[in-house]
């Protein structure tokens, strides 16, 4: 077992969550891993080993600040990959 399984970004299933909600029609998978990888890149980390903790000492005002943070991120990285695609 390596150590990196031990441990998990709590932004990371937040921007998932979000990118999902933002989906366009024409959005393909390599398109939506790059606004992942924008938005987390964009979102200071934060690291826990069981998800109970985090819910758990997490203030209901402080998750509702990371998720609008988390959504202003994937907004601003949906533009940024958009305007900075491959042809």
């Amino acid at each position: 077992m390596s150590l990196l399984d031990t441990i998990d970004n709590f932004y990371e299933k937040l921007v998932a969550d979000a990118v999902e909600a933002t989906r366009q029609p024409d959005d393909d998978a390599d398109f939506l891993g790059d606004v992942m990888c924008v938005a987390l890149n964009r979102l200071p980390p934060r690291y826990y080993r069981h998800t109970i903790d985090m819910k758990f000492y997490l203030a209901d005002p402080e998750m509702e600040e990371m998720r609008e943070k988390v959504r202003r991120r994937v907004n601003e990285a949906r533009e940024f990959v958009r305007n900075h695609q491959r042809d």
